[in-house]
């Protein structure tokens, strides 16, 4: 007897929220934490305006973090870029998981 599947849709909703979210969802735990890790990553590393300012000596890190004024699209293009991908996932994995039924 074959397990019950849960519907996929809150997986995209999921994924939208928090990258890897999803994948735990639908039951792939390592996945899961693979893309958030590299989200996380992504977030943190890749942002090179946000972290070269706020490494700054004299400016608390949160607060230069945290600063809007000036958002290009290469600060948050690697972390959308990831985001997307882990969607595409998402997708990908709800389609062979409904393939399998």
């Amino acid at each position: 007897m074959s397990e019950p599947t849960r519907p996929t849709w809150p997986a995209y909703l999921l994924t939208l929220l928090v990258a890897g979210l999803g994948h735990v969802y639908l039951g792939k735990w390592r996945r899961g934490a693979l893309w958030f890790v590299l989200y996380a990553l992504a977030l943190a590393f890749l942002s090179a305006r946000t972290l070269s300012g706020a490494l700054d000596p004299g400016s608390p890190f949160f607060v230069t973090a945290l600063q809007f004024d000036e958002v290009n699209f290469a600060d948050v293009a690697v972390p959308l870029a990831v985001l997307l991908v882990c969607l595409l996932d998402v997708y990908l994995l709800g389609l062979t998981t409904r393939g399998r039924d």
